[in-house]
């Protein structure tokens, strides 16, 4: 697409929402002409982003994070689409032309990533019938045929297939908007036929009696919720003979009041809960105080120095630094505290310490980087980080906000 054609589109768009009386035809056709400009910046986007890797030791997920404020995780998946229009031309001109959206790219990203290099390469091969396919279908229904596509490229035994997934096994937890706790999970089939048999063998056998008073009328959502109830039980267990853990933690943040004068008080929990009810929550236990200002623990229980007598850090340290950090360390990345690991900012082998003053809680993914990439890592009084990439790259983070445990 020229850019005198987006230009035409965005006049329409414009005009369109600028009428009072403009038909539904009309409205429908702006709607379009929005879906092929964003096409066609998507594939410009593609395209700056493939730029940025020809600089192999910079780190173009801040780049693009930063530049449009979403997550490192975002960034990497745009990453993966410039990859992939890279490698497939007519698709690449399809999203230009404004044909095909970005989700059929990235539906081609995901049918890629279990094939093989061979595979890969038959696929990729016809890249003009897969761009014809794609202008032709929904996402869903171009998902559809890729699938049947690899299905028969891929000449994997049912023995390598099944260990294969055996290894794609993946478990993801997080809580959302609504402060919801969310479990997805992908299981090779066997394990997954399994859990499905107990999970349903455990609905039967608690529902079959009575129903519980928050069971919504609609079956469907009804089944969801019995099922939900269900696999709770099997995790947990009897949920009213009480936790098992340790005391629970309240962080107090002197730095930030609660609006009556008083320090903010963070249970660990994503919405504000009734006192009654968070007393039946926390067990009716005394809580554990952590107590932060300014990006500095000023009191927590337990041993927070070990100085060289362990490389691994200990629970108290963990629960410490979790009244100060939310998600891994470096500056946009939004993997949770609870998957990091406790990065020595004085290397280990170099003799750091491990003690609070020298732990940081990095993700895997960025662990890997510091550790392989040359990333250079300074941590203020306050724990102002500063990370300094090969290219030149500087990320800032002033004193951590983060008070929950």
């Amino acid at each position: 697409m020229e850019l005198s054609g987006v230009f035409e589109r965005l006049e329409r768009v414009v005009a369109t929402t600028g009428s009072p009386d403009a038909a539904p035809a009309d409205i429908k056709a702006a709607l379009k002409a929005t879906v092929e400009v964003q096409s066609f910046i998507a594939a410009r986007r593609a395209e700056l982003v493939h730029a940025l890797d020809d600089h192999p030791t910079a780190f173009p997920e801040a780049a693009i994070a930063e530049t449009s404020g979403c997550t490192l995780g975002a960034a990497t998946k745009e990453r993966e689409r410039a990859a992939t229009l890279d490698s497939a031309a007519a698709m690449a001109g399809a999203l230009s032309d404004g044909a095909i959206t970005a989700g059929h790219v990235d539906a081609l990203t995901r049918a890629t990533r279990n094939l093989d290099d061979a595979a890969t390469a038959s696929l990729l091969d016809n890249d003009s019938a897969l761009a014809a396919a794609a202008s032709s279908r929904s996402i869903a229904d171009f998902d559809a045929f890729l699938k049947r596509k690899t299905k028969e490229l891929d000449a994997t035994d049912a023995e390598e297939r099944l260990e294969q997934q055996r290894r794609a096994t993946r478990l993801r937890t997080w809580t959302d908007d609504d402060g919801m706790w969310n479990l997805k999970g992908r299981f090779d089939p066997l394990l997954g036929k399994e859990l499905s048999r107990r999970i349903a063998s455990a609905t039967r056998t608690r529902f079959a009696q009575e129903l519980p008073a928050t069971a919504p009328a609609d079956p469907l959502e009804r089944m969801q919720h019995l099922e939900a109830l269900a696999l709770a039980d099997l995790i947990v267990g009897d949920v009213a003979a009480g936790p098992t853990t340790g005391p629970p933690i309240v962080v107090i943040d002197a730095t930030q009041t609660n609006g009556s004068g008083g320090p903010m008080l963070d249970w660990g929990l994503p919405i504000e809960l009734p006192a009654s009810v968070l007393d039946d929550v926390l067990g009716r236990r005394d809580p554990e105080a952590v107590i932060v200002a300014n990006g500095v623990v000023l009191h927590a229980p337990g041993r927070l120095d070990l100085g060289r007598t362990t490389r691994l850090a200990n629970r108290a340290q963990r629960r410490a630094l979790q009244g100060l950090y939310a998600t891994c360390a470096v500056p946009g990345c939004a993997v949770h505290y609870d998957r990091c690991k406790l990065h020595h900012v004085i290397w280990w082998r170099n003799g750091g310490r491990t003690d609070l003053d020298n732990l940081l809680p990095i993700c895997q993914h960025h662990h890997s980087l510091l550790h392989n990439n040359g990333w250079d890592v300074t941590l203020g009084a306050n724990r102002e980080l500063e990370i300094r990439v090969p290219d030149g790259t500087i990320l800032r983070e002033g004193p951590p906000k983060r008070s929950a445990a």
